[in-house]
């Protein structure tokens, strides 16, 4: 509510150190801290690498706009090997994309209007449930409008594209903004590619609210069901 959509921010930070000539390996996972809101007009951002292990890479990216700082973050970069694998967290049971009506995009707030969203449950006043619920869980089909490939900026963007969760419980809008959000990327470049530009399984639920914050757990699935990101969040609102 104070600043640009999140997660434009943190793919920004992400960029800037894919785009890094040093940077070494594929991103593992970025944790944001949103210092303060981002006005219209140019910002500077600046990449430094602590270091560099066998396996990983750790980085310190910092955006500013007119000598304030207005965000940190970290990413963390790594090279993916073959091991075991297994996935315990199984994504929700869904009718398919196309079986869900199209959600028509607010006029507020406008990012809205850059996804394809078709929500299963918990659309909250900006989709047009008005209505109070018991829990914050909300579950959509989505991807890009207009659609492109998914790559790791398009899922980093895509993991915060839920609307707070106090606003599902309540149904209509309430001030908030997160303060911190962690992505967790699970799937390597390869699958991204492979999964082209079809629709992203998203769900997310808040476990906690009180004294001014809650938190926000969320995943994303292909259509396959193979996982591409989990994400954590902590978001300050009033009310």
């Amino acid at each position: 509510m104070v600043g640009p959509f999140g997660d434009v921010t943190a793919a920004t930070a992400l960029r800037s150190v894919l785009d890094d000539p040093r940077r070494a390996g594929e991103p593992l996972s970025i944790t944001v801290n949103y210092a303060g809101p981002i006005a219209e007009g140019p910002f500077t951002v600046e990449v430094r690498p602590v270091r560099t292990n066998r396996s990983t890479q750790h980085w310190i990216v910092t955006l500013s706009q007119d000598d304030a700082v207005t965000t940190t973050a970290t990413v963390i970069c790594g090279s993916r090997r073959p091991t075991w694998s297994e996935t315990e967290l199984e994504p929700p049971a869904v009718p398919a994309p196309e079986a869900v009506a199209l959600a028509q995009p607010p006029e507020f707030p406008v990012w809205m209007r850059n996804y394809e969203m078709r929500f299963v449950e918990g659309g909250g006043p900006l989709a047009g449930e008005p209505e109070e619920r018991p829990h914050s869980v909300t579950t959509l089909w989505v991807r890009d409008t207009p659609a492109r490939p998914l790559d790791h900026l398009a899922v980093t963007a895509l993991s915060d594209v839920f609307i707070p969760r106090v606003m599902v419980r309540f149904g209509r809008l309430v001030p908030a903004g997160t303060v911190t959000l962690t992505v967790y990327f699970h799937a390597d470049a390869a699958t991204l590619a492979a999964h082209g530009d079809a629709h992203v399984l998203a769900t997310a639920r808040a476990q906690h609210f009180g004294a001014g914050f809650f938190d926000q757990t969320a995943g994303l699935w292909t259509t396959d069901g193979v996982p591409l990101t989990t994400t954590h969040q902590l978001v300050y609102f009033k009310h």
